[in-house]
């Protein structure tokens, strides 16, 4: 390589001096800087001084401007046609503390000998002296503040994706973990669907009919959802979520009522549910569905999530166990169905649905009446808008019983069904086949009453467990 000292270079002839030929790049030494050669229009920007107190600009030189702990002041130099100075909002945080830029002594900052405030989020601003009549110049402001965006991230129960949205589904007691928060606040809301456990029907000893249990307690939101197939609207749908904070949430899935055994000579009342719990959303367990026995304590239905049916025989009939119990807004459920009004062997009422109310005992001559079904409910939210598993109704009402003569044969009810949809078991099967159904596992559906027929041998139909999902936007 041949090497070349001089200490001057110039020209021969004519004004134009040429170094290096066509396609040849022309470098400096490293560590060498040049002068005279003029600025190309942009900056040298200041990464290794970050600026967190008042300072005074230099010409060609851009700054990151981080005013987080307090409003600060940028001094411009002072200007001479050409000079450039640019700054930009650091940690996007002018709308809180703006930056105030100034210009020095008496020269204008577009005109005017004045400061100015760059007070927009994520703000990059770049200014040029042009002469002394308009001084500073504003040649490019930039408010489109391209960061990366960062979502919730969070552990806990059985996780399922659709599109930009998780689910975590809990089927029992777990702990949902939130490790980080979203950089926009509005993403820290999440949806929650959170059903208790249902409550048992009723039972006791041959006679009047039983009544079927309460559904569990419902309680959802709704509001990351942009499509009303995602989200039905019907009226126990909540608009506010839960806004969430990086710590963890333990979650609690109520157990359903257990079923309870014939019992002499006074009819039994269904155990209700257990709360099922999420954050500040307790959702109260279904009601017990009545025993049979117009004159027993137990004959009218618990209050609870939603209400358990009335036994059957209690002379003007008696009211199902009170729904939304305690009250919240939108209600949790419904009040159970009236048992029968007349002595002796009368049917009972269904339990009570998130949606519905459980309906009456049909009237009828003594031992003719046939017993209610439960409340129901629509479709609740998943991973994608369609059904959590493989249910179609969360938290309806058991049905309940007929009474002994209805028909050729004792029916037992059928639990958790809902709208019509589970009648009593089919009219004619003889009294020791008419075994109540339970509701299913977490589905917090009310579990079937007891049926009425001579000799029955068979305990009430027990409430179904509950289920706590939690939704939310993850990328």
């Amino acid at each position: 390589m041949s090497k070349i000292e001089v200490d001057a270079i110039d020209k021969q002839s004519g004004s134009t001096l040429t170094i290096g030929g066509s396609g040849t790049t022309v470098q400096l030494g490293t560590g060498a800087s040049q002068t005279g050669f003029g600025r190309t229009g942009t900056v040298d920007w200041q990464t290794g001084s970050i600026k967190t107190a008042t300072f005074t600009a230099a010409n060609g030189e851009g700054y990151f401007a981080n005013t987080s702990g307090g409003a600060f002041t940028m001094n411009l130099p002072a200007g001479t046609a050409g000079n450039i100075v640019s700054v930009v909002d650091y940690t996007n945080t002018f709308q809180t503390h703006a930056l105030t830029v100034a210009p020095n002594g008496s020269q204008k900052i577009g005109g005017v000998a004045a400061t100015r405030a760059l007070s927009t989020e994520g703000q990059s601003v770049t200014f040029v002296y042009v002469d002394d009549t308009e001084g500073w110049k504003n040649i490019q402001d930039s408010t489109s503040n391209i960061t990366g965006k960062q979502f919730i991230t969070a552990t806990g129960g059985t996780t399922a994706d659709c599109g930009d949205f998780r689910t975590h589904t809990f089927t029992g007691p777990g702990t949902f973990c939130v490790s980080a928060l979203a950089t926009c606040s509005a993403d820290n809301v999440v949806d929650y669907l959170v059903v208790a456990g249902g409550g048992a029907g009723g039972s006791r000893a041959p006679g009047n009919a039983n009544a079927g249990g309460g559904g569990g307690g419902f309680r959802y939101s709704a509001t990351t959802y942009t499509s009303p197939s995602c989200a039905p609207a019907h009226p126990v749908r909540s608009t506010t979520g839960i806004t969430v904070t990086a710590s963890a949430f333990p979650i609690t899935v109520g157990a359903g009522g257990a079923g309870v055994a014939p019992s002499a000579p006074g009819g039994t009342r269904g155990n209700t549910g257990a709360n099922s719990v999420f954050s500040t959303i307790i959702s109260a367990g279904g009601g017990g569905g009545g025993g049979g026995d117009g004159s027993n304590p137990t004959t009218p239905g618990a209050n609870g999530g939603s209400g358990g049916g009335s036994g059957g025989g209690v002379p003007g009939g008696s009211p199902g166990g009170t729904g939304n119990t305690p009250p919240v807004s939108p209600s949790q459920g419904n009040p159970g169905g009236r048992g029968g009004a007349t002595v002796p062997d009368q049917a009972a009422g269904g339990g009570g649905g998130a949606m519905s109310p459980g309906i009456d005992a049909t009237p009828g001559g003594s031992g003719q009446g046939e017993g209610g079904n439960g409340g129901g409910l629509p479709t609740a939210f998943g991973s994608n808008g369609t059904p959590v598993g493989d249910f179609r109704y969360y938290a309806a009402g058991g049905g309940a019983g007929n009474s002994p003569n209805y028909s050729t044969g004792a029916a037992a009810g059928t639990g958790g069904t809902g709208f019509g949809s589970g009648c009593p078991e089919p009219l004619g099967n003889p009294a020791p086949t008419s075994q109540a159904k339970s509701g299913a596992a977490n589905t917090g559906h009310g579990g079937g009453g007891a049926g009425a027929g001579a000799g029955h041998p068979f305990n009430s139909g027990g409430g179904g467990s509950g289920i706590v999902v939690i939704r939310y936007k993850f990328q």
